[in-house]
């Protein structure tokens, strides 16, 4: 059974900060989401406020008032920010620790981490509630170096990259996935970062907080895993960041430790600059293709489009010309599902059309 859970956002549910309380209310398969906390849109349905579609979880103006309307106090108080400045203010803390007072778990996913904080240990104790430090690495006796055992992986490999952080690179995976599921594919999702754990992904680790040595082999490990454990027909894994960032090096290591047999890109074609990083410009669509294209020596099969500032008509009318220009099939999942991008992984893994019980036709 899923576990009740309250998600903290204040002032970032729906921005690019709150991509991981943004996440959760999309999907969760390890926590049943009972409210969202952000003031700035209290009242609100989390879905409906996100994708226009209503979802059942309100939004609250405080965790008090949270606790006063469901009549319950809910088992985790996730904290759903991750901005890039991760340490949390004064404020912040105490919120945190009422949330502690009240009996409730918490969980973070901000690589300032709990369990080494001296007055959280001593309030996680006094209140007899558990920390969970989501991003926190594995002791390094349990790390794994890269073997090379990715070869030995038999099914198709996909991984779904980006021009930029936070442009809805999980989001996409997880959907993809889930579309895949309802045709009948055995397809497995492989998290690389605390949301897509947060969320209930069996496999994967939060790339980022490795060190570089490790990286490439976790992300490996990961993926061996799936295919020896569950035997999937396909695996989708998450990208982090993107190749050229300067500021990441997580994409690498999912390339390196992965190898892809085919990649989707996912872009948002009107941000400017990159996010958290005003002076430095976006590369184009076309750029990133290319280096992914050399970097991993896979094919770039698809373009998913992170529709951010954009309306429906601008939406439809870059996914023509994406097609048009780059001769990939190209949509926004949110919007317009991922059908396209499932025929493509047909036509470029046709030994996926022998899978027993499939129901798959193509799109028109």
């Amino acid at each position: 059974m899923k576990v009740k859970a309250l998600v903290f956002s204040e002032n970032e549910f729906g921005k690019l900060d709150g991509k991981v309380a943004n996440g959760l209310a999309r999907h969760s398969e390890k926590y049943e989401i009972v409210g969202i906390i952000d003031s700035t849109k209290a009242g609100l349905d989390a879905g409906e406020y996100l994708d226009g579609i209503k979802s059942g979880i309100p939004v609250y103006k405080s965790m008090e008032e949270a606790v006063q309307k469901l009549n319950l106090i809910p088992d985790y108080f996730i904290y759903g920010i991750a901005p890039l400045a991760s340490f949390l203010d004064e404020k912040q803390r105490q919120i945190i620790f009422s949330a502690m007072k009240m009996g409730m778990n918490i969980v973070n996913g901000l690589p300032e981490f709990f369990t080494e904080d001296d007055e959280f240990v001593q309030k996680a104790k006094q209140f007899g509630v558990r920390i969970l430090d989501i991003r926190k690495a594995p002791l390094r006796k349990y790390l794994h170096n890269f073997t090379g055992n990715i070869y030995n992986v038999r099914c198709p490999v996909v991984t779904v990259a980006g021009t930029d952080c936070a442009v809805g690179k999980r989001t996409t995976s997880v959907k993809l996935v889930d579309g895949l599921k309802k045709l009948g594919l055995n397809a497995i999702f492989i998290a690389t970062g605390q949301t897509g754990i947060l969320q209930g992904a069996r496999y994967g680790v939060a790339v980022d907080v490795l060190s570089s040595g490790f990286a490439t082999g976790e992300v490996e490990n990961a993926v061996v895993n799936a295919y020896k454990t569950e035997h999937p027909d396909i695996i989708v894994v998450e990208g982090q960041g993107a190749l050229s960032h300067p500021a990441f090096t997580s994409s690498s290591a999912i390339h390196r430790g992965a190898m892809p047999n085919a990649v989707i890109i996912q872009h948002p074609p009107k941000r400017i600059n990159h996010c958290d990083y005003p002076n430095i410009p976006m590369p184009s669509l076309k750029s990133e293709i290319e280096l992914i294209e050399v970097f991993s020596r896979a094919k770039v099969i698809g373009i998913t489009i992170n529709h951010e500032d954009m309306t429906d008509d601008e939406v439809k009318n870059k996914i023509f010309e994406y097609e048009y220009k780059y001769e990939l099939p190209a949509t926004d999942v949110l919007k317009f599902g991922c059908e396209k991008i499932i025929d493509k992984l047909f036509e470029t893994f046709p030994e996926l059309l022998k899978v027993e019980n499939l129901i798959w036709q193509p799109q028109d």
